[in-house]
């Protein structure tokens, strides 16, 4: 595989304040590359400064061969991008956003006319064809800007927080549609919160925090080196003392969050059974009620991102 993207040693600051601190990653050919972080990392900033609608201070990239930010306008003619904000245009049918879109980008009526079917088929909106927007559904809104997105048959495809506000089943689907687009060997850069939306669809991930890299692999290979392999979660009555005087000697890690304590363990049986005990004591001395309600499950990326980047609120 070849790099279609590189960074390195990118820096930007906003008001003396480092937005992104000496960045490194490169991304393949063909892979789905995802950038995680909480609010603020530098997550947008980076896609910013890779698209060249942001100059940064310091730093090289290279976007498909192009110097960044030199060639921007070069390389956005060969890529594609979705916003988290759709900004589709209400005027318009759904067929006339993509043709009015495609125009952009230099393509003939008659080529983009040509693709319209395919566009339309691959976000499941064929039945859409002469809708207004305001006729859409949110799921049928995000579907017909990833079908914009890759008007010009782009290289590469940027999608930042796809299916932030989805309902599960049109999040399904477009999983499954950019499966499809990594199937037919497309390279993309994904943004998301989602974590079990990174595990589905990357090869590998990136989590940055602070604008710095602080981790980056595959997904199950970042759950298997940072992280125990089990999680017992334990909430309810006694949850408290329960972390505080049973959990610590079975788990290799515990962690209280509010009334729910999750302990990291090599082997989880005896902190499960050891949960279930306490409920059942707890339960016997209040008279039948259940007291502790517990959850026995492997670790997975969720779990790395919060050990790696903290549990408190970004705002």
């Amino acid at each position: 595989m070849s790099a279609v993207l590189s960074v390195n040693g990118l820096v930007k600051r906003f008001a003396g304040l480092a937005a992104i601190a000496s960045l490194d990653f490169a991304v393949q050919r063909g892979e789905c590359f995802g950038l995680l972080g909480p609010n603020g990392a530098g997550k947008s900033t980076t896609l910013k400064s890779v698209l060249g609608l942001v100059e940064p201070d310091a730093g090289r990239i290279r976007l498909l061969g192009l110097e960044i930010p030199a060639q921007a306008r070069e390389a956005r003619a060969r890529v594609g991008v979705v916003p988290q904000a759709d900004a589709l245009d209400p005027d318009f049918t759904v067929a006339e956003n993509l043709v009015v879109f495609g125009r952009y980008f230099g393509l003939p009526r008659a080529v983009l006319e040509a693709r319209l079917d395919g566009l339309l088929g691959f976000a499941g909106l064929a039945h859409k064809r002469d809708a207004k927007i305001h006729e859409l559904s949110g799921g049928m809104r995000r579907r017909l800007t990833l079908a914009r997105a890759l008007v010009n048959d782009p290289e590469v495809l940027f999608l930042d927080e796809p299916t932030t506000g989805l309902d599960p089943q049109a999040r399904h689907l477009i999983w499954e549609r950019l499966r499809q687009l990594l199937a037919a060997g497309k390279t993309i850069v994904l943004t998301t919160h989602f974590m079990e939306e990174a595990e589905r669809l990357c090869t590998r991930v990136a989590i940055i925090d602070g604008g710095r890299l602080i981790a980056m692999a595959a997904p199950a290979d970042l759950v298997a080196s940072q992280i125990e392999p089990h999680v017992v979660e334990a909430s309810g009555d006694g949850v408290d003392r329960w972390a505080r005087e049973q959990a610590p000697t079975l788990a290799a890690r515990v962690e209280l969050v509010g009334e729910t304590a999750f302990a990291y363990c090599t082997s989880p049986g005896q902190a499960a059974a050891a949960a279930a005990s306490a409920s059942g004591a707890a339960a016997a001395t209040a008279g039948g009620a259940c007291a502790l309600r517990v959850l026995r499950r492997p670790a997975n990326l969720e779990d790395v991102f919060l050990k790696l980047t903290g549990r408190d609120l970004r705002d």
